[in-house]
């Protein structure tokens, strides 16, 4: 990809709708997609991409630890949605790591293994098997301090252009949305490596 002026793309997005920053990302892009846990508000997204391109490939790393609601809410949005969706999951079961390894407390250093176990492995896999030179999020601003750090539009690792639409939206407004577009929630998630909202996983810092 060309290098591109982030401080002047991410002004001139700044008052556009979510819509018209996929298009507008989908336009410089030879190999766009869109990741996802189905974390809450993750339908957002979802709905917003596939308006702009229905076929756009959705990588869902699920970690095994999904709570039964999350499963089922990701079951319906494959289906409603139609999504064109890549699974990634990791290399071990979780049964057998409950039984050797269990769920680490953040402090202990095995936190870092399994973090890299359910959640990295399969991520960096899917990467590296798709090579997106756009990769579409739903970070917004005020859920970490690295996301408070960062625009619409910003450079990740290995030179991935990373967009988020929702970026400068809060929980009203994207309740609005979703309200909008008849789209289903789900707030009974879990992410077994990050266990505090505010603490980063590891994909985006």
């Amino acid at each position: 990809m060309k290098e591109l002026n982030l401080e002047q793309i991410n002004t001139e997005l700044r008052n556009k709708t979510p819509e018209q920053i996929i298009a507008w990302a989908i336009g410089v892009a030879k190999k766009p997609l869109v990741t996802t846990n189905f974390r809450p508000y993750e339908v957002a997204i979802l709905n917003a991409c596939k308006q702009v391109k229905n076929d756009l490939k959705v990588i869902w790393c699920d970690t095994g630890y999904n709570t039964p609601q999350t499963y089922k809410h990701a079951n319906e949005l494959i289906e409603k949605l139609s999504l064109n969706i890549h699974l990634y999951v990791p290399k071990q079961t979780a049964a057998h790591r409950d039984a050797t390894m269990g769920i680490p407390q953040i402090e202990d250093p095995k936190h870092k293994i399994f973090t890299e176990q359910v959640k990295l492995e399969p991520f960096n896999r899917a990467m590296q098997e798709h090579k997106p030179d756009v990769w579409f999020t739903n970070l917004r601003k005020g859920q970490t301090a690295f996301r408070d750090s960062i625009d619409v539009v910003s450079m990740g690792k290995n030179g991935v252009l990373k967009v988020s639409p929702f970026y400068h939206w809060d929980d009203e407004e994207m309740d609005n949305y979703l309200e909008d577009n008849k789209l289903p929630n789900e707030f009974k998630y879990f992410d077994p490596t990050k266990v505090l909202e505010n603490r980063e996983c590891g994909l985006h810092s």
